[in-house]
This record gives structure tokens, C-alpha cells and sequence, in this order.
């Protein structure tokens, strides 16, 4: 269940943090805030399996371009939720957590408002490449999912494995 968990969660963490809040550039855009979760797949496994639903993300910005995100999770019955600290790296749109163990590049969406973040890391051992398409809003958009799956195709992952979770506003830790 952790494992679901820190995958789903550092995924969407690296998607929000690719983009620098401190750049003046006026394509850059705050991404401070919340985001949801539209739709994600991977190449190992069933993504949502055991996943039953999400909450919005909250991104702040820290000190060096890091990142901080929290999420809560409901899966298996039971809410937790999860801190993560994104590193910044020199290569622009590349984050890395977990001592390196894994690394996001997030993927402009021709949808407004849209990213793709493309993960690859470890887990348990094995090597796993999954992709997931977040969003400002909790709608579902399918434009952005259409391009969801043409950038997961050209990195080799299912478009026919897309799994999209159920969206919830709250979910207390340890609850269920």
C-alpha cells in the first residue's frame, strides 16, 4: 500500500515542481497550490489497482527551488497522508526524491492547465516507468486525456492501461 502510495504522490509532487516558481519568465507559471490527479499508467502492473480515490495535492515552494507536496490517499480503506521534498536539479524540468532512487520530468500539456509528469525510479527493487496527467481543476478534460495517452505512447508506456482515479476533497489520515 506504501509503495502505491509514494509512487502516486512523488508523481504528482514532480509534475508540479518541474516548473520553477522564482522564474520571471511569462510562460512560467505558480504552481503553488492545488492540482488533481486525472489520469496516470505505468509500465509494470495496474496503476490504481488498490487505489480508491485522491485528494487535490498541495504544492509550496521552498527555499532552492525545492518543493514540498502533500497528499492524501484512500486505499485499501484506509487515509493517509504523505509529505515529500522534491530536489531541484541542474537539469530544468528534472526532480529527483529519495536519495536519487527516482526521478519526474514534467511534459507541458497542449491542454491549458494540463502536465504530463513522466517518472522513472525504483521500487522495491525493480525499475518502473509511469506517466500521470494533472490538472488545476477536478473535471475531467478529454482533450488533455487524448494527449495523455499520445505522450505516453511516445514514451513507450500503454495508452490502453490509463487508469483514472475517483476525486475526493478530504481524507483524514488513518481514517477510513
Amino acid at each position: 500500500m506504501k509503495t502505491l502510495f509514494l509512487a502516486i504522490s512523488l508523481g504528482l509532487v514532480a509534475a508540479l515542481q518541474a516548473q520553477d516558481p522564482s522564474a520571471t519568465d511569462e510562460e512560467s507559471e505558480d504552481v503553488s497550490g492545488k492540482w488533481y490527479l486525472k489520469a496516470m499508467t505505468a509500465d509494470k502492473g495496474i496503476p490504481g489497482k488498490r487505489l480508491e480515490s485522491v485528494t487535490p495535492l498541495t504544492l509550496t515552494a521552498l527555499d532552492g527551488g525545492n518543493m514540498e507536496v502533500t497528499v492524501a490517499i484512500l486505499v485499501n480503506g484506509q487515509c493517509e497522508e504523505l509529505n515529500v521534498v522534491l530536489e531541484k536539479t541542474d537539469e530544468p524540468g528534472k526532480y529527483s526524491a529519495y536519495g536519487g532512487k527516482r526521478v519526474m520530468y514534467l511534459i507541458r500539456s497542449s491542454v491549458r492547465d494540463h502536465y504530463v509528469l513522466y517518472c522513472e525510479g525504483e521500487v522495491h527493487g525493480t525499475q518502473v516507468r509511469m506517466a500521470k496527467l494533472i490538472g488545476r481543476d477536478a473535471g475531467n478534460n478529454q482533450e488533455a486525456l487524448e494527449d495523455f495517452k499520445k505522450v505516453t505512447r511516445a514514451r513507450g508506456l500503454s495508452s490502453e492501461r490509463v487508469f483514472i482515479p475517483t476525486q475526493i476533497e478530504t481524507c483524514s489520515p488513518g481514517s477510513d
